[in-house]
């Protein structure tokens, strides 16, 4: 019987409740495949589906809940209905009565179905005025959210008043339907602001708007206050992008808000120095007269009537805004003497000593780089594998404006001197340059080094700074590899009561007994922990964009900068030697290195037995190289060709004493099986590429390195594989630069004079750029460096004489003019030893030591242990 029901065929002109039953019946069995083709049949049969449907949704009961209904699939099903059957136009006349009626009921019906009824209906054809009269009779009842919701769907927005359609919603807390109310039209989203700024003026009595709605259903008036509202103008500032300049009342209070929370700082909190805290008053406050007038009112408070006078001249507030009194100190203030400032300063960092961190390294070794040719010092010696760099960067606080903060300066630090880089500086110079691309392209190769180790405190924070700095650095966290966030070592640390003593101050008496007022945080708490003492943070709200820069930023700011960035070498360097007493794992560097380089974990060693995973395969290649040569070999009977994939590797096994031959990011894989036909090389190289390569040279000639694999741990899987043995007289037997294996000895003298007078020949007075000057006197190779011994030599015959020489023979320049300031005046640095080939020019460093710490499970012992390079 119940077949009979959906089957039969009902004669034209079915009553529509009757078909209504039907599918109730369905709806209630779950029938939904019979359902919906009994819809489709049903209003085939209907003499008016339109009509029907409006019939339907009148008489049924449940039609008005949330989610999914019948009414719903029967609403959406006759949408689909009418695409398929375009049905005879509808009298002008009987649509409107529809519209009528469909009107009548989409204040009450579920969100779900007003867009279909809208479409089925034809509403945005509908008489606008009508719409608007009918939009305008619900909010009259109250109904302001099915109000706002209709005039959405209908576009009615532009012929609303946006002030009257929206403060009913706001009482109700509707903030995001608010905005969805103006999304679609700048204008209207103008005069939204410029209205809630009114509103946020301080003579403007709030209550004034709140009044007629107090009876309001879901009223929350301590959602509607002065602090909302400006918090909702500046997000609505930032998602429609608008000119601030909209809201003057709601940016005057933010900026009095900073103002308020600078004095704080500088007169409670005493954490500012003077200058600091003048150079972001006179930021914030400008020419803004309203303003000034406050700054007055907070000097005043704060301070006598000079001290208001000396601000209230820096900040070059007009005297006729003043008080009688302060004007008269004003009038009897002098500049103060530069000679004051500098002495001002050095006493405030005799009096710093004592109580922070002070850099282990002097004044000279900070440099503070504002062009491209002081940048190449930099380039040249953070660019190199094993190296440990610490970052930091500084911006101008933004005291809760829109906007992510743009970076103003780059601290990078190394061992024995730190960079400050001028990113603002640097950037419009290599824009001016055409090139700016540059700065980039040098921070990008930094952070996706995996042979050089990065330090950074929250690098999450700083890279997206970066980020908004210069939009070509938007995918720099993607392709980091080797860093080290001491944010997430922090986190691991326990400083509980028993914390262990360092350097003799345990943390939880260490403030009182400095006498320091308020408790440390973030990167300095680490620091007091780890070295003893905090860090010193009275610059760290300085206002670094703006140019030029105070001498005393550069003389004692910069200072601390340089001990933000440099302290991070020595807490990395501090928990390695000692993790186990920081309540920190025995594999410290291992761990952290791995846990922030984006890589996955490297794989353990395979047995023989064992069979890698088809991923595993994909990466490394399938593991049937030739069995490793029975008899060891050295490095100078090794030579190799890197694929563009393993460029630092290759830079490893050079620093190593092998002979590599790298290709360049453009070449293509072939060109690696070419050179080594032609040279007798083997290929090193991972992934897919190794069954190409493997067959176009001879068995045993190309290797398959595991690229999940950091460069260090790569470098090691080919020594071991190869039988490589690596003394310390293999380490930079080679140059870095060009693969070179001769080099020339100059003494500390000799080079003095090619130092000088490469200065004088070039016109350039001022060392430490990169530059390929030279004078015109040529020098031949008498006696060079020879393969298997670090770089070193007998004298150059003839050098001592020939002062003067800068190119060798051969036209090879010596890059002498890169030598940075006071390597010369080292009186241990006896030798100097230049590369024949490319002139790049080596002297004794660290770098050494840090090589033979990572490869140190494979150096064997040589009969020649003299080195140029001293461990450190």
């Amino acid at each position: 019987m119940n077949q009979d029901i959906y089957s039969s065929d009902p004669p034209m002109g079915q009553d529509p409740l009757v078909l209504l039953q039907t599918l109730q019946l369905l709806w209630t069995k779950k029938e939904l495949g019979k359902l919906k083709e009994e819809i489709r049949r049903g209003f085939a049969r209907l003499e008016d589906p339109l009509a029907g449907l409006l019939a339907m949704l009148e008489s049924s009961s449940h039609w008005k809940g949330k989610g999914h209904s019948l009414e719903y699939c029967i609403t959406t099903e006759l949408q689909l209905w009418i695409k398929a059957h375009p049905a005879i136009p509808q009298s002008s006349t009987k649509l409107k009565k529809l519209q009528a009626r469909v009107l009548g009921m989409l204040s009450q019906c579920p969100a779900n179905l007003l867009d279909p009824l809208i479409s089925i209906y034809q509403l945005h054809t509908a008489d606008r005025n009508y719409l608007l009269e009918h939009v305008s009779h619900l909010y009259l009842q109250g109904n302001y959210k099915e109000a706002a919701v209709l005039s959405i769907k209908l576009k009615l927005q532009p012929d609303q008043d946006v002030e009257k359609m929206c403060t009913p919603l706001l009482l109700q807390d509707k903030a995001n339907l608010v905005e969805e109310y103006v999304a679609e039209y700048p204008e209207l989203q103008r005069k939204l602001l410029q209205t809630l700024d009114a509103w946020c003026d301080l003579s403007f009595n709030i209550r004034d708007i709140t009044r007629p709605y107090q009876g309001l259903s879901k009223y929350k008036p301590e959602k509607f206050n002065r602090r909302v509202l400006s918090k909702l103008v500046f997000r609505l500032l930032e998602r429609f992008n608008a000119d601030s300049a909209l809201c003057p009342n709601v940016i005057n209070q933010q900026h009095l808000r900073t103002l308020k929370y600078l004095f704080y700082k500088r007169f409670i909190e005493k954490t500012m120095t003077e200058e600091n805290w003048a150079d972001h008053i006179e930021s914030t406050v400008g020419e803004n007269r309203w303003l000034q007038e406050h700054l007055v009112q907070l000097l005043l408070r704060h301070c006598d009537a000079r001290g208001a006078a000396r601000w209230a001249q820096r900040c070059r507030v007009p005297p006729e805004m003043l008080p009688q009194r302060v004007a008269e100190e004003l009038q009897k203030l002098h500049i103060q003497d530069r000679v004051e400032k500098v002495t001002k300063a050095d006493n405030y960092e005799a009096s710093k000593k004592k109580d922070y961190y002070q850099l282990p390294i002097p004044r000279e070794n900070i440099h503070f780089l504002q062009t491209w040719e002081e940048m190449l010092q930099c380039w040249e010696k953070v660019l190199q594998p094993g190296q440990v760099v610490g970052v930091d960067m500084e911006w101008k606080p933004s005291f809760g404006m829109v906007g992510k903060p743009r970076v103003a300066l780059l601290q990078l630090a190394l061992k024995d001197e730190v960079f400050l880089l001028d990113l603002p500086q640097l950037l419009e110079q290599a824009e001016t340059e055409g090139e700016k691309e540059k700065l980039p392209h040098f921070i990008q190769m930094l952070y996706s080094d995996a042979t050089i180790t990065k330090l950074g405190y929250g690098m999450s924070g700083d890279l997206s700074s970066l980020a908004a700095t210069c939009s070509t650095l938007k995918d720099t966290e993607k392709q980091m590899q080797g860093v080290v966030d001491l944010l997430a070592v922090d986190k691991q640390l326990q400083w509980g009561k028993d914390s262990r003593k360092v350097d003799g101050l345990s943390p939880e008496h260490s403030h009182e007994q400095r006498g320091v007022r308020q408790p440390e945080k973030g990167l300095s708490l680490l620091v007091q922990h780890v070295l003893g003492k905090p860090l010193d943070k009275t610059e760290q709200l300085s206002n670094w964009e703006k140019r030029p820069l105070r001498e005393e930023q550069i003389l004692y700011a910069g200072l601390a900068l340089a001990s933000d960035a440099y302290c991070l070498l020595e807490i990395y360097e501090r928990l390695c030697k000692d993790p186990e007493s920081f309540g920190l794992g025995s594999d410290l560097t291992d761990s952290l290195v791995g846990k922030q380089s984006k890589k996955p974990r490297a794989k353990k060693q395979l047995n023989k037995q064992e069979a890698p995973s088809p991923s595993e395969q994909e990466c490394q290649g399938p593991r049937t190289e030739p069995p490793r040569p029975s008899a060891p070999i050295s490095p100078q009977e090794f030579s190799v060709v890197c694929d563009n994939m393993l460029q630092g590797l290759g830079r490893y096994l050079r620093c190593l004493g092998v002979d590599v031959r790298l290709l360049n990011n453009e070449d293509e894989h072939r060109k690696a099986a070419e050179i080594a036909r032609q040279e007798g090389r083997v290929i090193l190289t991972s992934g897919l590429p190794y069954q190409t390569l493997r067959s176009q040279v001879g068995e045993g000639r190309c290797f398959s390195v595991n690229c999940s694999e950091k460069a260090k741990e790569q470098a090691l899987q080919v020594l071991k594989h190869f039988n490589v043995q690596v003394s310390l007289g293999d380490i930079f037997s080679r140059c870095q630069v060009c693969n070179c294996n001769k080099y020339l000895r100059v003494s500390r003298e000799g080079m003095k004079q090619l130092v000088e007078s490469s200065r004088q020949e070039s016109g350039e007075h001022s060392a430490g750029c990169l530059g390929s000057q030279s004078c015109s006197v040529t020098m031949p190779v008498c006696d060079t460096a020879q393969p298997g011994c670090t770089p070193h030599s007998e004298q150059a015959e003839g050098m001592e004489q020939c002062g003067a020489a800068a190119v060798l023979a051969g036209d090879t320049v010596l890059q002498v003019t890169a030598i940075p300031p006071g390597v010369l005046d080292r009186a241990e640095l006896t030798d100097f030893y230049c590369c024949t080939c490319c002139g790049k020019v080596f002297w004794e460093g660290s770098h050494f030591g840090r090589i033979v710490s990572q490869f140190q499970d494979v150096l064997v012992a040589s009969g020649d242990t003299q080195s140029i390079y001293e461990l450190s």
